[in-house]
């Protein structure tokens, strides 16, 4: 009896878990990077959520575009059940999925293992912990930080902060020293042995960081833009140039008719032909 109670409430507590999990996540709102938060019995509940909304079936490839990011998705025949406990003894988890009152299909998922460098990403990196980050680094190092092309290590550090330092053997645990400020402060450590020296890489997950919002005035009006609103305009199109020279205004009495005009000459027939043509132009426009 006892025993029962004990599972019991231990199946509550992973129910309880599950739904936490997923609370306030939808299949439409799922990212690739926020799919890596959730598991595979989440994805069946997130999908079987979605099966009541009409545009469900028309962006099924989209949602599994997104779910392929983090998950194996295996397609299985219904009938088939050998196959289906292949997948399940492979620790795939095996679901049915409604299209529509006819039509079902049954998928088998399994999240994607982060084994090798390889398998970092942009999306995945802040899904894992730096415990997680040094069993991965140890997998596949060989030569120290430096042996990781720029692009794994620039995905690394998108979410962790790294850094490292190579001292004799009998230095690196030195009391007082950088290895163990370094482990008091938080920071996982890995050891690279190079003969009689050792490379210590460590490793901490960054905080969350909220990017800077622009702060909008409330007085401006939705057809005025910003940053139009703190520049003032200055109409210098009248100005003159600083290498204009300032001439004085002529005197009326100093204008007669050697120095008056009031026509232009255009030149010969053909300029005037050529201006006729450019006014049609205008005209036609």
């Amino acid at each position: 009896m006892e025993k029962e109670t004990k599972e019991t409430k231990a199946k509550e507590m992973k129910e309880k878990a599950d739904k936490g999990i997923t609370k306030g996540v939808t299949l439409k709102t799922l990212t690739k990077s926020t799919v890596w938060d959730v598991q595979e019995n989440d994805i069946f509940r997130l999908l079987e959520m979605a099966e009541r909304d009409a545009e469900f079936k028309e962006n099924l490839r989209h949602f599994a575009d997104i779910i392929r990011s983090a998950f194996m998705i295996e397609e299985v025949k219904t009938d088939n059940q050998l196959l289906r406990d292949k997948f399940v003894a492979q620790g795939y988890q095996v679901g049915q999925i409604k299209l529509n009152e006819d039509q079902k299909v049954t998928w088998a998922i399994k999240k994607r293992p982060i084994l090798r460098v390889t398998d970092l990403t942009y999306e995945n990196i802040r899904h894992i912990t730096a415990g997680k980050l040094i069993e991965v680094l140890e997998r596949n190092f060989g030569g120290g930080w430096d042996s990781l092309s720029q692009s794994i290590q620039d995905i690394i550090e998108s979410g962790f902060d790294i850094s490292t330092t190579t001292l004799p053997k009998d230095r690196l645990h030195k009391k007082g020293g950088m290895y163990e400020k370094k482990i008091a402060d938080g920071y996982e450590v890995l050891e690279v042995e190079k003969g009689t020296w050792v490379e210590a890489i460590f490793a901490k997950l960054k905080p969350e960081t909220l990017k800077p919002r622009m702060k909008f005035d409330e007085s401006l009006s939705d057809d005025e833009d910003d940053e139009d609103a703190d520049v003032e305009i200055v109409d210098d199109y009248n100005k003159p140039d600083e290498d204009d020279v300032e001439l004085d205004e002529p005197d009326d009495d100093d204008i007669n008719e050697n120095n008056y005009r009031t026509t232009f000459d255009l030149g010969d027939g053909d300029d005037d032909e050529d201006a006729e043509s450019l006014s049609d132009y205008l005209a036609e426009e």
